[in-house]
């Protein structure tokens, strides 16, 4: 996955409906990609999840440069680099992104794609739960039952599976706190800038990897064809670009919007994952993904009822 924006702005103005439309498309290119990210991963072998890691934050680095040198926007980097509290929250939610990419490309690689597929879902659950642990937040009463019913799911996944969840639970907690670390930290940096600042955190961290793969013989950057560093390389574009589409779409469509178009992402992941790669989903984990799905509807219908006009909050939804 993926990176939320942490800029909040304003939605559409009531009646823009070429811009509704636009931004209407943009969250489904955007969550469209994420959605069949499995694919991709799955093209990459035999690079494992570490290096695919490496590569990823380096070229992520290397494309969101490119992109602010382009358009010349770096005035940001000097006041981001003297605000102490700022730097530290890049810091701590680079970690828990490179930690989520690479849980999730290691069960991808592994044929586990479903066990992602399920964590996204259980992202928008863990996430409320989140605030109210986290931050105090009051729960409304369809919030609570989402919550319950997610805690129920997961205990009969432990229970059902007979080993504990802890890919789907992994990637649902990082990707929450990471959602959690950037809104604590504000809208101070926008969605190129912030992904570039946490690679940059990252990249040191990935030539090590690099240096040990090679000093171990076991990079595959080159001797696979000219296809493989291809596509390794690509792994900048990529992770920038969905991005920027979710950016493009928090600026025209509200929450509500975005909070149902955000399940394309694991449906495309698990329709990826059991038709596309093969993989055996047994009648426990799908009895545990009706479950979920439960919860899920719980939550929607809440943010229909209760929040139907609210503008969108750029940091809320997202993927790997």
């Amino acid at each position: 996955m993926t990176s939320p924006d942490d800029v909040a702005r304003p939605g559409p103005a009531e009646g823009d409906g070429g811009e509704t439309r636009r931004g209407t498309a943009y969250g489904f290119l955007a969550y469209g990609i994420w959605g069949v990210f499995p694919l991709y991963f799955h093209a990459l072998k035999p690079s494992g999840a570490f290096e695919i890691l490496a590569h990823r934050i380096i070229w992520t680095l290397v494309f969101c440069a490119g992109v602010l040198l382009a358009r010349r926007d770096l005035a940001w980097v000097g006041p981001f680099l003297r605000q102490r509290r700022l730097t530290l929250g890049i810091t701590a939610a680079a970690f828990l992104i490179a930690t989520n990419w690479v849980i999730y490309v290691f069960a991808v690689l592994t044929g586990h794609t479903y066990e992602a597929a399920l964590g996204y879902f259980l992202n928008p659950i863990v996430t409320v739960g989140l605030g109210v642990v986290v931050l105090g937040e009051r729960l409304r009463p369809l919030q609570w039952a989402a919550v319950v019913v997610g805690l129920v799911a997961a205990l009969y996944l432990a229970i059902a599976g007979g080993t504990f969840p802890w890919v789907s639970l992994s990637l649902a907690f990082s990707f929450g706190l990471y959602g959690l670390v950037k809104k604590k930290v504000g809208a101070s940096l926008e969605a190129m800038q912030s992904l570039a600042a946490e690679t940059v955190v990252l990249a040191p961290v990935a030539l090590v990897i690099l240096a040990v793969l090679a000093a171990r013989h076991d990079a595959t950057f080159l001797g696979h064809g000219t296809g493989h560093p291809v596509l390794l390389v690509l792994a900048g574009p990529v992770t920038a670009v969905p991005l920027l589409l979710f950016a493009a779409a928090a600026r025209r469509i509200p929450l509500v919007t975005v909070g149902l178009i955000q399940f394309v992402t694991p449906v495309l992941q698990l329709l990826c994952g059991v038709f596309l790669l093969g993989e055996d989903v047994s009648t426990g984990l799908w009895i545990g993904f009706g479950i979920v799905w439960v919860a899920l509807m719980l939550l929607t219908l809440d943010s229909i009822r209760a929040r139907p006009g609210r503008p969108i909050d750029a940091c809320e939804p997202g993927t790997a």
